[in-house]
């Protein structure tokens, strides 16, 4: 069974049977927790590295990495009882873009700011899959913590 992480969206699981997924991520960036002694996993979609405003920021905390990320680590410490030494921790995505005028950088501002939230945990992941012209989805098995990662080309 298939629990769907969408654009700026999060689940977390300790079902066994479950895969937690994401589907093509390409500049925003997929973070997974997982949590051997627990078999807990959790992943979160990242869209923008921060809210443009408060109301922004208080109606989907998960689309942004400054408010996503310590929302999936502290959901994960809490309902799960896991802890920052025991928490495998991935990031994935944040694509180039194709175009050739790129102004805003999204994928490397959401990777960046990524690894910024889990430096202020005191997390460092243990693998980076991130940049390139390439779209990833992610499939994260929760009895074991093991992700298979399917990517394509992204077009122009």
């Amino acid at each position: 069974m298939h629990k769907v992480v969408g654009i700026g969206d999060w689940k977390s699981s300790d079902n066994v049977a479950e895969t937690v997924v994401t589907y093509a991520l390409a500049t925003c960036v997929a973070v997974t927790a997982y949590c051997p002694v627990r078999k807990a996993a959790g992943m979160i979609h990242i869209l923008l590295p921060a809210p443009h405003t408060k109301s922004d920021e208080l109606q989907r905390p998960s689309r942004f990495a400054t408010t996503g990320v310590p929302l999936l680590i502290r959901h994960m410490k809490e309902r799960y009882g896991c802890k920052n030494e025991t928490l495998v921790v991935n990031v994935y995505g944040g694509a180039t873009s194709m175009k050739r005028r790129n102004p805003f950088m999204i994928g490397d501002r959401n990777v960046e700011q990524v690894q910024q939230e889990l430096r202020k945990i005191g997390i460092t992941p243990r693998c980076t899959d991130v940049g390139g012209g390439i779209s990833r989805t992610l499939e994260m098995s929760v009895a074991t913590g093991e992700i298979r990662l399917k990517t394509l080309p992204l077009t122009s």
